[in-house]
């Protein structure tokens, strides 16, 4: 492994994953590069990433093909092209699960965003993707809606390991954790292993700050003193909220609830702060990840935020410094009349609809080449 700031987190305690990949990343080695001179630990297969591939180029479409010469409709070749990604992907990092003792080497396998609101469906769709993939170092991606609680917990139960994304205050994470808790013990009580369980929460952090920025921006209009108040806040409420869910996960994982069950083999549930394409003159913004450098967390970066970092980063543990002024900001919210509850559903309910979009459209091209390669020409859908 090269010594680069990448590779520098894992010194820290943290894990580096990859947030999307490509069938062309998978082949060409791009990914096994990526782990063994950055250390990279995991990566997520999702519709918006196999959406882009499909819609701008050809690597699938000889499967999408033959497929559907096959007598296969667009959703269950959705289905298998995301599969073959996502057993690619588990098996080149299969070693890193190994050796990690099942810490790394994760592929994240994302359910359909019209699931969200219903729990069953959750379980079930969770179930079959898991017992379809056959793979060990895989999480079931769920969103953390009350419904993706609940299919937590069951999915747990049964030895799922799962990712749940994405979790915007601390009433909703703490749930998350008392449902992965609450699936370990289940599974605890009928005598079944809890090692290789494993469960994250993941925070989007930049959405949190765009949501707030047209509120700071009347703040500041208002008067001199909003202003200066508009200027502190910004940019810092998603750090803030990630420093405070820190808080709550060590404060979860010192209870003798969670003690007695790692006596027994389970693993913490860590906290990931996922971190998208954000800009900032011309550049990729490094704020994010800078600050929430810690032990037993992972970055989820996007590809351009990781070559960013590689280049720029500077790795230093600054996640539990601050805690007090990050739980004073999040007061201060309320003080100016933002919930930070009601903030957190509006960011659920949008991003359930962000997902939906990229899904829409990828199951609107797979139909579209589908159709052409049986002979039936496209048109409007």
């Amino acid at each position: 492994m090269r010594d680069t700031p990448v590779s520098r987190l894992s010194r820290c305690g943290q894990s580096v994953w990859l947030d999307g990949v490509s069938r062309s990343v998978l082949l060409s080695g791009e990914l096994v590069a990526l782990v063994q001179e950055d250390g990279v630990g995991g990566v997520g297969c999702s519709a918006a990433v196999l959406e882009h591939c499909i819609a701008a180029g050809s690597d699938y479409d000889a499967d999408i093909a033959a497929l559907a010469r096959s007598g296969l409709a667009a959703e269950p070749i959705y289905d298998t092209l995301l599969l073959d990604d996502v057993r690619t992907a588990a098996d080149l990092l299969r070693p890193v699960y190994e050796q990690s003792a099942g810490v790394d080497g994760l592929v994240t396998l994302e359910l359909s965003p019209y699931l969200a609101h219903d729990a069953a469906a959750l379980v079930l769709e969770g179930r079959r993707l898991w017992d379809l993939a056959g793979r060990a170092n895989l999480f079931i991606k769920i969103p953390g809606t009350l419904e993706g609680v609940a299919a937590l917990r069951r999915l747990v139960s049964e030895g799922i390991s799962v990712r749940v994304d994405p979790v915007f205050s601390v009433p909703r994470y703490r749930s998350v954790a008392e449902a992965y808790l609450d699936g370990l013990s289940r599974r605890a009580a009928r005598g079944l292993p809890l090692e290789r369980v494993a469960s994250v929460v993941g925070l989007p952090l930049g959405r949190v700050d765009r949501l707030l920025e047209p509120q700071l921006a009347r703040l500041a209009q208002e008067s001199e003193a909003g202003r200066v108040l508009a200027g502190a806040i910004r940019g810092e409420a998603a750090i803030a909220l990630a420093k405070v869910l820190r808080g709550v996960n060590r404060e979860i994982h010192r209870d003798s609830r969670y003690l007695a069950l790692a006596a027994r083999g389970a693993t913490p549930q860590r906290l990931a702060w996922v971190i998208a394409n954000e800009r900032e003159a011309g550049c990729f913004d490094l704020r994010y990840p800078e600050a929430l450098v810690g032990p037993e967390t992972v970055q989820v970066m996007s590809p351009g935020v990781l070559a960013a970092y590689r280049e720029r980063g500077r790795p230093v543990s600054r996640l539990d410094l601050g805690m007090q002024d990050a739980l004073a900001l999040l007061e201060q919210l309320r003080a100016l009349g933002i919930d930070p509850e009601r903030l957190a559903q509006e960011l659920e309910d949008e991003g359930v609809q962000r997902l939906a979009r990229p899904y829409d459209s990828l199951m609107r091209n797979i139909e579209l080449k589908r159709r052409a390669a049986l002979g039936r020409g496209g048109g409007e859908l």
